[in-house]
């Protein structure tokens, strides 16, 4: 008989919803002792490394002992002049910044600041589940905003019940969006500004993939709507747009009354950015833009080589202009964690089911783009060679078994 905890955990941990990558790592684990062979598309990770020039500068700034204190919790100075050029350089816009511990700590400590207890929070699904689980972290609750396909995975925020917007106080929004890769205009983005305004609404913007974009169009921000500042904040990171996933370092954006503010929580959970990853940072927003393309032009053959490989077998894909993934539709009735365990177990392509963003990604797969182009040649002829066309999808799920 198993003994029962002398502590237990509080009533919200058990709110979180599963976390998304257990049961596909014990898969792989599984399939990994077997010897299959795993091509692995799972996680956003960048493979490419961070560019020399910006490691030497990291170190440089390790070396020196000014930097092993306590930083400033909002972020040094310098630091925070750089990203406010960089939102100046990259976007027209004037604002207040500070330093974040990466994108998602930030993102996770924002209903904690501005939602009191029951408040309600628009979380979009699919979506990354950080949104979610930081509204119940701080006992506000999540609501569902469905970006469905019919809608370009954008959404539909008149669909919003009245009874629903006079108790939200937080929106998230994530565009370019993972895991769908859509993206926004600036038109689009007015109008959302325009919305939040109405209603009292804080827009919260991941804005972590704003650079990787194969459409020709250039990045975009909601700051650069008239008036943003009043009611948006801006998370960016610096983990995708210069593969700095591990130095953990971002900034948020926005008026300096809203950042301030956000601050002020913030500054009573941790301690800052270790400021030699914050130097590292500031020589990163100021580099020339050539590696950045040079390491898009990466990205852009290795979704041809995906995307045209995933057509050929008629593959339903969501064909989208943002971020380093590929969204994919499987045949109506087809469950998106089955299909990602039996293609670890059977074809060694390892995939993100689309429930773990949520209800509404059931249906779907998530390709990332994060593996070697040659890598990506020998999914497509795995999957060719195992004649996996839509049409017989649904028919392989249902005979093949684990």
């Amino acid at each position: 008989m198993q003994k029962k905890p002398l502590i237990s955990a509080s009533e919200r941990l058990s709110k979180l919803p599963p976390y998304l990558f257990a049961e596909l790592d014990r898969q792989k684990k599984a399939a990994r002792k077997r010897g299959l062979d795993l091509i692995d598309f799972g996680i956003g990770d960048p493979d490419m490394p961070t560019p020399d020039a910006i490691v030497k500068a990291g170190q440089d700034a390790v070396a020196d002992p000014a930097n092993h204190r306590y930083p400033n919790g909002a972020g040094c100075d310098s630091f925070r002049e750089a990203s406010r050029r960089w939102m100046k350089s990259q976007f027209g816009v004037e604002c207040e910044t500070a330093a974040v511990i990466g994108s998602k700590e930030g993102i996770a400590h924002i209903p904690m600041v501005f939602c009191n207890r029951g408040d309600l929070v628009l979380v979009p699904n699919p979506g990354y589940p950080v949104y979610r689980a930081a509204a119940i972290l701080a006992d506000a609750i999540p609501v569902d905003l469905p970006l469905l396909s019919e809608n370009g995975f954008l959404p539909d925020l008149e669909s919003i019940p009245p009874a629903v917007l006079r108790e939200a106080k937080v929106m998230f929004l994530n565009y370019p969006n993972n895991p769908t890769g859509a993206v926004l205009t600036l038109e689009q983005m007015t109008g959302m500004v325009e919305f939040a305004r109405k209603n009292n609404l804080l827009i919260v913007s991941d804005n972590s993939y704003s650079h990787i974009r194969f459409d020709g169009e250039q990045p975009m921000s909601f700051l650069q709507v008239p008036g943003a500042e009043d009611v948006v904040l801006e998370f960016h990171s610096l983990s995708k747009t210069f593969n700095m996933t591990g130095w953990r370092v971002g900034f948020v954006a926005g008026g300096a009354h809203l950042v301030n503010t956000f601050m002020g929580a913030k500054e009573n959970i941790d301690s800052g950015a270790f400021t030699a990853v914050q130097k590292a940072a500031e020589f990163a927003m100021e580099m020339p833009h050539g590696l950045f393309n040079e390491r898009m032009e990466v990205y852009r053959e290795r979704r041809d080589i995906l995307v045209e490989g995933l057509k050929n077998l008629n593959w339903d894909v969501f064909d989208s202009p943002g971020t380093f993934y590929v969204w994919v539709k499987l045949p109506r009735g087809a469950d998106s964690m089955v299909f990602s365990r039996k293609m670890i177990n059977h074809a060694g392509i390892v995939i993100t089911p689309g429930s773990g963003f949520g209800t509404w990604g059931e249906g779907y797969i998530r390709f990332a783009l994060t593996i070697p182009s040659a890598r990506i040649h020998q999914a497509v002829g795995r999957l060719e060679q195992m004649e996996l066309h839509k049409g017989r999808l649904l028919k392989w799920l249902k005979k093949t078994g684990d």
